[in-house]
Formats: C-alpha cells, structure tokens, sequence
C-alpha cells in the first residue's frame, strides 16, 4: 500500500533502503534567517520538499534516490537547477543553504521554519566506508587533469582497482554464493549503498575510457551495473529531466542580479 508522499523522508528511507545500523540521515539546524531578500524566488516560494541539483555524480545520487521513493511511497518534491561552472553555488544566497557551496541541496519546507539536508553522502546516509568508491575529491582532480594522458591513465587505474574490489565482493569468492546487490544477506538487497555507488562506478569507468574487452574481466559488476540501471527510478534520477540545458525553466540563476 503506498503510504502518503507527506511522510517524513528518512522514515521513508529507513523503511525502504536498509544498510545496517548505521545513522542514515544528517539534518542542519533548521533557521527562520534561511531565506531572504537574497533567495531566489524559486527557492524562496518552493512549497514540500525542493532539490537544488545538477546533472553530475553527487546530484546523481540523490536524484536517484528521491526516484526511488517516489516509485515506492509517491513522494513528491520541486527541483532547481544550478549551474555549477557559473560558481552560482558559490553565491551568498547559496551558501545560507550549504556553507559548503556544494550541490546537491534537500530542502524540507513542511515544517514551521525551511530545514536544509545538505552534501549527496549525507542526504542519503553516512555510509560505511568499504562501500564508499570515490570521493568528491577525487572527481574534482580528475576534471582538472582531464587534459593530460598520464591524468586519465591514473584515474583508469584506480577505478579499475575499485572494479576488481567489487569483483571480488559481488563474485561471492569470499562467501558463499555470488551477490546481486552491495549490501544485505545471501543475495543482497537493493540500498543506499548501491545508490551511492552506482554513479561512481559507471561515471568511473566512460571517464577512463574503459573498454568492453576491459569489461569483460568483470562479469559481475557488469551484471551490477545492468541491474542497478534498469530500474525506472535509476534512469529517471540519471536523465536529462535534470539537465539544464534541456530544462531551462528550472535553472537558478542570479549573474544578471
């Protein structure tokens, strides 16, 4: 039965998405100053819950996740979109939201004052850390270094390293029986831990240029990889609904301010 799409997102979590014991959900104190002069009007006027994202691997993540629930419970929430080569997240307004600057942003509105969730890795979970592939950091060196050969040879060789890591643990080698998902018994259970992995993992491997023949040493992961991506929630969350080249509409821009 789906339960009310008002309800309180990390019950909604906790109920669907289980990892372990593990807090799942990091809230910021909650401020009636959040808001002001200053705020785009989206954002400022947004009702329910409201995501301020980009089509990248951390905004990846907790659009896949909000999919998720909104297949599971029908939860509803608005999204904006930023333009991160534009530094708008950098901008004062922003920062009242994320003192990080950093996408992507929850914001829980139904409340008495707007509550911010800020950081990918938090609005989902603070997850264990053999289950955490990449780091932001790494994706920023990455970009920066994209232009170099010896760059891109480095970065192949780490995601291939965390490919032969989730081999290992998806091939069941140290187990009993292969694994379909990250984490859970015997077979595994679809969770934060693949959704946080996901966009890592398959981000990873186009921007190493990593081949099928390449690919094909890891028949498990690929086996992963498909199942994680044919979910509906998955392809919704990975899509161009949160490209802002596609849906101008949506993009937050304060440049001519």
């Amino acid at each position: 039965m789906q339960q009310s799409n008002q309800a309180c997102v990390p019950e909604l979590i906790n109920h669907i998405l289980p990892i372990t014991g593990i807090p799942s959900f990091h809230f910021e104190f909650p401020t009636k100053w959040l808001y002001t002069e200053i705020t785009p009007a989206a954002i400022r006027n947004a009702k329910g819950l409201h995501l301020i994202t980009c089509l990248t691997t951390n905004g990846n993540k907790v659009q896949i996740l909000l999919e998720e629930l909104k297949d599971i419970y029908g939860l509803e929430w608005t999204t904006s979109l930023i333009d991160i080569d534009t530094d708008e997240q950098k901008k004062p307004w922003f920062l009242k939201l994320n003192p990080n600057g950093k996408i992507p942003v929850l914001i829980d509105n139904t409340g008495p004052e707007p509550f911010p969730v800020i950081e990918s890795e938090q609005i989902p979970c603070e997850s264990t850390p053999p289950l955490y592939i990449y780091t932001n950091r790494d994706e920023k060196a990455f970009h920066q270094l994209s232009n170099t050969a010896d760059a891109i040879e480095r970065f192949k060789a780490e995601t291939l390293r965390v490919y032969n890591v989730l081999e290992l643990h998806l091939s069941g080698r140290l187990t009993i029986h292969p694994r379909e998902y990250l984490a859970g018994n015997s077979l595994g259970k679809f969770s934060i831990a693949d959704i946080n992995a996901y966009p890592w993992v398959r981000g990873g491997g186009k921007r190493s240029k990593i081949s099928e023949e390449e690919m094909d040493s890891y028949p498990h992961v690929k086996k992963w990889i498909g199942r994680i991506e044919s979910r509906p929630g998955v392809q919704r969350g990975t899509s161009d609904i949160y490209d802002e080249d596609v849906h101008p509409e949506l993009l937050i821009s304060t440049a001519n301010e």
